[in-house]
């Protein structure tokens, strides 16, 4: 059965398991990142699209982004999309609604108050340690 007229120009995307991204240049990345208040946040976004991998470079783009635009993820969406020793790169805050039901290795810009107690499967470690674990192993990001 065809897809209704309406949704046949997302057909593409429906029938790939991984959405596509447009991408934006290196260069408004770090202008975006001069407009960011928090200078840890400003050298994070820059270190990030130094690197060759796109899936960091794609991290560096969604952290760039203004704060209304921001991405917020619960516990369950999380606990949802990954497995046992998913690597799971999170470029906004992490909310606490769910619970977390296996062990993953999670890296995240912010984390709310109740989603900290929630997440004690998940080795929580910083962005520039997951730059090293992403050269050996594939990581997802969840938005």
């Amino acid at each position: 059965m065809a897809l209704p007229r309406y949704l046949r120009p997302l057909e593409k995307v429906y029938k790939s398991k991984s959405y596509k991204f447009k991408m934006i240049s290196r260069t408004k990345i770090a202008k975006r990142a001069e407009r960011k208040e928090n200078p840890s946040m400003q050298e994070l976004i820059l270190e990030l699209k130094k690197q060759k991998s796109p899936m960091l470079t794609r991290a560096a783009d969604l952290l760039a982004r203004p704060r209304k635009k921001s991405v917020s993820v619960n516990i369950m969406k999380i606990n949802k999309l990954t497995k046992e020793g998913d690597i799971v790169i999170v470029p906004g805050k992490v909310l606490g609604k769910g619970d977390l039901e296996h062990k993953i290795t999670l890296a995240a810009a912010k984390f709310s108050e109740s989603a900290r107690p929630k997440l004690k499967n998940a080795k929580i470690v910083s962005f520039n340690e997951m730059v090293n674990l992403g050269k050996k192993s594939p990581i997802r990001i969840i938005i």
